[in-house]
């Protein structure tokens, strides 16, 4: 699959991956700042600042002009904020391209900070779905990210707070606009049907006129100490269920050698009805209608989660059972058929990627900018190489119970929370 890279010399970097076979294409800016960059008061302006660019940009004085704009070239704009990054994408239909760049550096670069106070009162409202009756925290990324990173940026809500939204003005959004949103710290991924080489020229010819500073990097995040207990958090809320997250924190980046194991140990613990989760949890004990584990990596940290819901009084074997699983990691290879069927249908989704855009702008263009770009066959090559006695290895080093974190979400009952917390006492 052909791939085009570029620097213009503004250092805004291009990467087009063609794929001629499709009709469409997908246009993502990416944008190297998110909740890792802010400070404690600032917190929740990353993504405040994302919501600002859609509100009018030079030539489209608000929010629906902007839209119908990209709607008449066959897309629909959205945006993404998390801990490292800030994502803008569309769809687009090909021989619009050179539209879509020009609407999107209009985006990027031109805001008007049209309507902050009626944009101000969505994000609240947005806010306010993590909060449960009595104004306390129910989300569980936020109430486990506190525990693994306190007094750190990573541990700060990514929405933030009822008390930060409120006090973020307008000259503080456009600092942060103008330290941030640069050139140098932007790369531009296009992935579909390239209308041949005028494709470059167009987003040469729409991004190349604009300027920006160098951007400073991020605090760097220091890993939890391995001895200590597991730490928990604990809130009612009147939901008929509890929400449990299981948190690991992983103490290196993406870019470390055993991230790639990782991310087949997720698989492991997490890929279809017969992994190791769904088939102890659901099939064999009928403790919850789903249960998933997630991987998120950052360029120095990571954290492995363990996410279900189950009725009160089924709390108890819940925990057990969890641990028990994480555990089993540790203490023995992961047998060899059923690394190998896992990895089977790892190679199967490399291929089916191949057929969707969003897939490829992410391998190629967010992998470019955060330095963690993987070939095809980088992936396939370190499968192949994959063992279970590499898996039990990686989980021996973080399977501590200082890294550990547990949120309890829901109808709690009082006598449960000491009986669970001496599970996490003596785990491992």
């Amino acid at each position: 699959m052909p791939v085009h890279e570029e620097v213009l010399p503004n250092g805004l970097r291009l990467v087009l991956a063609d794929m001629p076979h499709l009709h469409s294409l997908e246009m993502v800016c990416y944008v190297g700042a998110g909740g890792r960059n802010e400070t404690a008061e600032l917190s929740g302006i990353s993504h405040f600042v994302e919501h600002m660019l859609f509100r009018g940009c030079e030539g489209y004085d608000d929010s629906i002009s902007l839209e119908r704009a990209f709607e008449a070239l066959g897309g629909a704009v959205n945006a993404t904020t998390d801990a490292d990054t800030t994502c803008f994408f569309s769809r687009l239909h090909p021989e619009r391209l050179a539209e879509g760049a020009d609407l999107f550096a209009r985006l990027l670069c031109k805001p008007q900070w049209n309507a902050i106070e009626t944009e101000r009162r969505i994000i609240l409202e947005e806010a306010r779905e993590d909060l449960n009756e009595a104004g306390e925290v129910i989300n569980s990324d936020t109430l486990t990210n506190a525990l693994l990173w306190p007094d750190h940026p990573l541990g700060q809500p990514l929405i933030g707070s009822e008390s930060t939204l409120r006090k973020i003005a307008l000259p503080q959004l456009q600092q942060y606009h103008r330290s941030y949103y640069s050139p140098r710290n932007v790369l531009v991924a296009v992935a579909g049907k390239l209308p041949g080489p005028r494709s470059y020229e167009a987003l040469r010819e729409a991004f190349t006129s604009w300027r920006g500073p160098e951007v400073a990097a991020p605090l760097p995040a220091s890993p939890l100490p391995e001895q200590g207990c597991p730490q928990s958090c604990w809130v009612h809320d009147s939901s008929s269920q509890l929400n449990l997250q299981f948190a690991l924190q992983i103490p290196w980046g993406r870019s470390h050698p055993d991230s790639f194991a990782l991310r087949i140990w997720r698989r492991i613990l997490s890929w279809g009805g017969t992994s190791r989760l769904m088939l102890r949890l659901r099939e064999e004990l009928g403790l919850t209608y789903h249960v998933e584990a997630g991987l998120n990596m950052l360029s120095d940290t990571g954290c492995l989660t363990v996410d279900l819901a189950v009725p009160p009084e089924r709390l108890l074997q819940a925990v057990e059972e969890v641990l028990s699983l994480l555990l089993e990691m540790g203490s023995r290879p992961v047998a060899e058929e059923e690394l190998q069927r896992t990895l089977r249908n790892f190679r199967y989704d490399l291929d089916y990627s191949r057929d969707l855009p969003e897939e490829l702008a992410v391998r190629y263009g967010w992998g470019t900018l955060v330095g963690y770009r993987r070939s095809f066959e980088r992936d396939l090559a370190d499968a192949e190489a994959l063992t279970g006695e590499t898996l039990q290895r990686v989980a021996r080093q973080l399977l501590v119970p200082g890294r550990l974190a547990l949120a309890v979400v829901g109808p709690w009952r009082t006598a449960d929370r000491p009986k669970v917390e001496a599970m996490l006492e003596h785990w491992a």
